[in-house]
């Protein structure tokens, strides 16, 4: 059984202005926590951090910055969750991703080991990092070779999972890894991809789907289970926060019901959607525009996408609720926040 954890520790925050890093401050505040949050400098986003956290400026891939953020008082007890990152869905290699998810978690897990009042980091990975297996359920791994998974976002967080569990096994941190898949839900302030395409879809902006598959968690569901995690996970161990895959197909039809949009009514086979996101590419690459669809895009929906989350289920508690209600939620807070208008729902 998990220790108790003080009721006065604080929890150091990274990514705080994100989805899922704000998601996880507003949970823990209204748990009643005292949270300190990171944000970029100057970053408009961090209007979006509850008033009730400290915030901290600082860049993940400066160390120096860092300092502020780990500043405890004698005797004071903090656990850090690590969730900043930088996500990219191009598959090229980019430093600015590297010298933030890897160079910036290798500070954090320094400045950890270096800060008395420390007693946890929890870091927040991905799905991405696990090698794909053609059918069955993919199930959690002890060792990530960024070799194994394509696409720099995957490597990236490949190699600072490693880094994590290294720290662990050989420099004595008491760590554990979360590995989200993706994530929608209500308070994407940022308007990502998947908010974006529930939009088009909504708006019958999108013309055509793709014949495949994703796994998408709501942002509150993971947030929670971050948070159970940096209180229950176990040191060294890692757990999948997954969903049930969902067909682009049935996505698409509970947005319309839900909306009353207009239906989408083609969805491309993958051979055709390959041959499609190869020609706009080298178009892309003409025009220097950023291509509609990718081949690595088409990967992502013709993968295995079945991910186990029965570990974090038995041990943290997790669990997620139906698409049908996040895409309701989502709807609302759109409309709510005036992002879409009456007549486009």
């Amino acid at each position: 059984m998990a220790a108790e954890i003080n009721p006065n520790t604080l929890f150091l925050v990274t990514g705080a202005a994100g989805f899922l890093g704000g998601n996880v401050c507003r949970r823990l505040v209204k748990e009643g926590r005292r949270v300190r949050a990171l944000v970029l400098p100057k970053d408009p986003a961090m209007k979006f951090v509850p008033e009730e956290a400290q915030v901290i400026e600082g860049d993940l891939s400066n160390k120096e910055s860092l300092k502020p953020f780990f500043d405890l008082k004698e005797g004071e007890e903090a656990i850090v969750l690590h969730i900043g990152s930088i996500v990219t869905t191009s598959p090229d290699y980019n430093q600015k991703v590297m010298d933030v998810n890897v160079g910036g978690t290798k500070n954090i897990i320094d400045l950890c080991l270096e800060t008395p009042g420390v007693t946890k980091l929890l870091y927040c990975s991905s799905t991405g990092a696990i090698p794909e297996i053609p059918e069955g359920s993919i199930k959690e791994i002890d060792y990530f070779d960024e070799t194994k998974v394509p696409g720099c976002y995957a490597q990236s967080k490949a190699i600072a999972t490693q880094e994590v569990l290294d720290a662990v096994h050989h420099r004595g941190l008491n760590a554990c890894v979360v590995q989200p898949s993706g994530i929608m839900g209500p308070g994407d302030y940022a308007v990502g991809d998947i908010t974006k395409n529930l939009i088009q879809i909504m708006n019958g902006e999108l013309p055509a789907g793709i014949d495949g598959n994703f796994n998408l968690c709501d942002v509150r569901d993971l947030a929670q289970g971050l948070i159970a995690a940096a209180e229950k996970g176990r040191c060294g161990e890692c757990y999948i926060l997954a969903n049930e895959p969902v067909t682009f197909k049935e996505f698409c039809r509970m947005i319309t019901e839900e909306s009353g949009g207009k239906k989408v009514s083609v969805f491309l086979p993958i051979f055709a959607a390959n041959i499609m996101g190869y020609a706009m590419e080298k178009a892309a690459k003409m025009t220097g525009e950023k291509p509609v669809m990718t081949t690595f895009g088409v990967y992502n929906l013709a993968r295995n996408n079945r991910f186990d989350s029965s570990k974090a289920k038995e041990e943290l508690g997790y669990s997620t609720r139906s698409y049908d209600e996040t895409i309701h939620d989502m709807i609302t807070w759109l409309l709510a926040e005036g992002i879409i208008k009456k007549e486009e729902a």
